[in-house]
């Protein structure tokens, strides 16, 4: 029973059904299947017996699994629309990561430094507490977002092409975001604080930091995808 679940299981999410629903569904068979075996065994049945009838009597696995990919309902986003979920959808949480950074900096720049020029300067203190809070922030946004589309994709068994361009696409924002702050240099913007998204020929200077970013942030995944190899070898 249980290897017929967790073939179930991998055929399911292979097909792009989404985790709830298969462990929902998985749950509901159990039970089932339960009840199926407690009638076979009152009708007098042993329990080997009981359990070959009850899932004879439950269905095939081409039957169960036909049951749930056939409804596009149960089917996860990332494989009804994988461009929405792995490219645009990171760039989306990621902007919203580097609004909150921002406003991390705007304020501890107000509070700790109201009469500096720029808050770019050598701090102490609590105060070196809350910018070092907000560039953690900053720079672990990337990472984060890219272990979880990593997470996403092994979890739904999903092929590596959607996932590896949300990879790419983190990557790419992270290291071409540019954050300037200053009186002076920043007479506009937003509380004089202005975040750029550097093309590529001014990239090259931040190509690094963006391949440090892929690397990490697809490592997880990597991990992942060499262990299924392996598993399916073996």
């Amino acid at each position: 029973m249980a290897t017929l679940f967790n073939e179930l299981r991998e055929r399911l999410l292979r097909a792009g059904v989404a985790p709830r629903h298969v462990r929902r569904y998985l749950n509901e068979l159990a039970d089932h299947l339960a009840d199926l075996r407690a009638e076979e065994e009152r009708a007098g049945r042993s329990a080997a017996d009981a359990e070959s009838a009850a899932l004879a009597r439950l269905g095939s696995m081409d039957d169960l699994a036909k049951a749930m990919i056939e409804q596009r309902q149960f089917q996860a986003w990332s494989v009804r629309a994988p461009w929405a979920m792995f490219g645009l959808a990171p760039l989306l949480f990621l902007a919203g990561a580097y609004v909150v950074a921002l406003l991390i900096l705007w304020s501890g720049w107000k509070i700790f430094l109201p009469g500096a020029d720029t808050p770019f300067v050598r701090i102490d203190g609590f105060a070196a507490f809350y910018f070092g809070a907000g560039r953690l922030f900053y720079f672990c946004a990337p990472l984060l977002i890219g272990w979880g589309i990593g997470f996403i994709a092994a979890r739904q068994r999903l092929k590596a092409l959607w996932p590896v361009v949300g990879l790419v696409l983190t990557a790419w924002m992270g290291g071409a975001a540019q954050v300037h702050a200053g009186r002076t240099a920043v007479p506009g913007g937003i509380g004089h604080i202005r975040m750029d998204f550097a093309l590529w020929p001014s990239i090259q200077g931040n190509l690094f930091h963006a391949l440090v970013i892929l690397s990490l942030a697809t490592l997880p995944y990597l991990i992942w995808r060499f262990q299924k190899a392996h598993s399916l070898s073996a």
